[in-house]
């Protein structure tokens, strides 16, 4: 007969535990709410393209922000399955370390907010594809100001087709 074969009857445990291993008459501290350190986004997230937008009126985005972003998308051969839209008032500690972190993004794009809304260690303006801790970060106006001005698109369609190599 092994050790490893041998069945205690139930009436032989409580003498082998005579001690708790848990204070029961301690005082109970509670840490609180757990905090919920995951990024909320829309999107699968697939090519980590974190997409960054401050919208108040929608969990996301507004109906026509949303369409004229999947527009975006769809002329760089993208769609919501690529990306992971973020919206900054619903993730409100977000920050460029939690973006990479959690999401490993590798692109990031900034729709009408600057590089400090995410606590960037640096600056740079609109239109400037920027790279920095082997990521690629661009900044725009936010979309509902460029779906009302030309000029403004081709701005940003120059600078799309630099960072996905666009013919």
């Amino acid at each position: 007969m092994s050790l490893d074969n041998i069945i205690l009857p139930g009436i032989l445990l409580p003498d082998l535990y005579k001690k708790a291993l848990l204070n029961s008459t301690a005082e109970r501290v509670s840490a609180g709410p757990p905090k919920d350190s995951s990024i909320a986004f829309l999107g699968n997230n697939q090519q980590h393209i974190a997409v960054i937008v401050d919208s108040t009126e929608a969990i996301y985005l507004p109906d026509e922000e949303l369409n004229f972003l999947l527009g975006i998308l769809t002329a760089c051969k993208l769609s919501m399955a690529h990306i992971a839209l973020l919206n900054l008032a619903g993730n409100p500690s977000l920050d460029y370390t939690r973006i990479t972190g959690q999401l490993a993004a590798e692109k990031i794009f900034m729709f009408g907010l600057k590089p400090g809304a995410l606590n960037l260690p640096l600056q740079f303006p609109h239109y400037q594809v920027q790279r920095y801790n082997e990521q690629v970060y661009l900044s725009a106006p936010s979309l509902a100001d460029l779906e009302k001005d030309k000029s403004e698109k081709t701005k940003l369609w120059t600078c799309l087709k630099q960072v996905f190599s666009i013919g």
